[in-house]
């Protein structure tokens, strides 16, 4: 019996998303085809939320078979993906052609994303949908709210399975109107196999050097671009309260660069704080020092649709505090951290305080979400992948 062959449609190779292609490759029943609409992501590209230009330290493209889609008119300059961008000429052809037995597409707010599905539908191939939607991703109006609920009631004509990333995200499936009969659960992990890996290589006490952190000091952690939705100045007025509250003195660092950065600067001046480090981009082998070596790790975020860096902290055996509008929190944040209403920061130092005020409690902690986020894998996505496609579990 032949493998099934399944073809993946994405607009461009993602650093968090290049390993899990690879798993699933070495299934020996399942012949995947990535195909990709940009190639951007494989040199040097301006990230304009973080402010710089980057290249991720991670091979985007090997170990599975892939090719890049060619492109109906060029990248708009400074341009991002929008619903009429990126087209491919060749989309249509491929998959009338490539003898697939599923189409895999991610994400559906662009127009060669929606062709692409009535496509796969018309020419007989099961349909695989998944996104990283909840109700709090984004502000809403009540107009593009009921335009959602009409788009996925066409939608779900042509999808035969949603992938969703997790709890917040089925749900809002549900909401939408997607029957729970259709939706599977593929979990927004990470490779936990590399992050181990490079954990067990990071040199915990050496970073703790570098930033002048001693070793009986609390370490929190902030990694995300410095943008006003990540909400970082939450966090810095809760530390300062913090060190001005209680005798403690933890240490701050804020990993990651964007527009705010320079007042992040001014405001670590001006509200007097002390062993506070904003350290630039980083990158992943770089995080995983500052995972080994940070207690908590905390994303304040007033909208995330999953936020992949909780995942990499628990993967460091960090304890977590998220804002209540984090898509991961209703699945990994458990009691191994709290959840807090977004935006209030007396709220955001009593947990930190609470946190920090017992070593036994925030230990237990740390332990939790090292268990919990073994349990949320990729061979958690390559079980889910095989149920959408009718395969027998391995």
């Amino acid at each position: 019996m032949r493998p099934v062959r399944l073809a993946y449609l994405v607009t461009h190779p993602i650093q968090y998303q290049a390993p899990l292609l690879r798993r699933i490759a070495a299934e020996p029943d399942i012949e995947l085809t990535a195909l990709f609409e940009d190639d951007f992501s494989t040199r040097d590209h301006i990230d304009h939320g973080f402010g710089r230009a980057i290249a991720w330290d991670v091979k985007l493209v090997d170990g599975y078979r892939h090719r890049f889609l060619t492109p109906l008119r060029a990248r708009p300059v400074g341009g991002t993906t929008s619903f009429w961008w990126p087209l491919s000429k060749d989309l249509g052809g491929i998959l009338r052609t490539g003898d697939f037995d599923a189409l895999w597409v991610h994400g559906y707010k662009t127009a060669n994303h929606l062709s692409a599905m009535a496509l796969a539908r018309r020419y007989g191939m099961t349909v695989l949908l998944r996104d990283e939607t909840n109700a709090d991703s984004q502000p809403r109006s009540a107009l593009r709210k009921t335009a959602k609920r009409v788009a996925f009631k066409a939608m779900d004509r042509l999808v035969d399975t949603f992938l969703a990333i997790g709890t917040a995200n089925a749900r809002h499936l549900m909401e939408l109107g997607i029957a729970p009969t259709k939706l599977i659960t593929m979990p927004y992990a990470v490779d936990n196999a590399h992050f181990a890996r490079n954990l067990a290589q990071a040199d915990a006490a050496g970073t703790r050097t570098r930033y002048g952190i001693a070793p009986d000091q609390n370490l929190i952690l902030f990694s995300a671009k410095l943008i006003e939705r990540k909400r970082p100045m939450d966090l810095l007025q809760a530390v300062a309260a913090l060190q001005r509250e209680t005798a403690s003195r933890p240490a701050l660092i804020l990993a990651g660069d964007g527009e705010l950065m320079p007042q992040l600067k001014e405001a670590v001046q001006n509200l007097g704080l002390r062993d506070t480090h904003l350290p630039g981009f980083q990158t992943q082998a770089e995080l995983a020092g500052l995972y080994a070596a940070a207690d908590v790790l905390v994303l304040p975020s007033e909208r995330e649709a999953w936020g992949l860096v909780i995942n990499e902290a628990m993967n460091g055996g960090c304890a977590i505090i998220a804002s209540d509008r984090i898509g991961a929190a209703p699945d990994l944040v458990q009691d191994n951290g709290v959840v807090y209403p977004v935006g209030d920061v007396a709220a955001l130092t009593r947990a930190l305080q609470s946190m920090l005020e017992s070593d036994a409690r925030l230990e237990r902690m740390q332990q939790r979400s090292r268990e919990i986020i073994a349990g949320w894998s990729f061979e958690q996505d390559v079980q889910a992948l095989r149920m959408a496609l009718d395969l027998p579990a391995r």
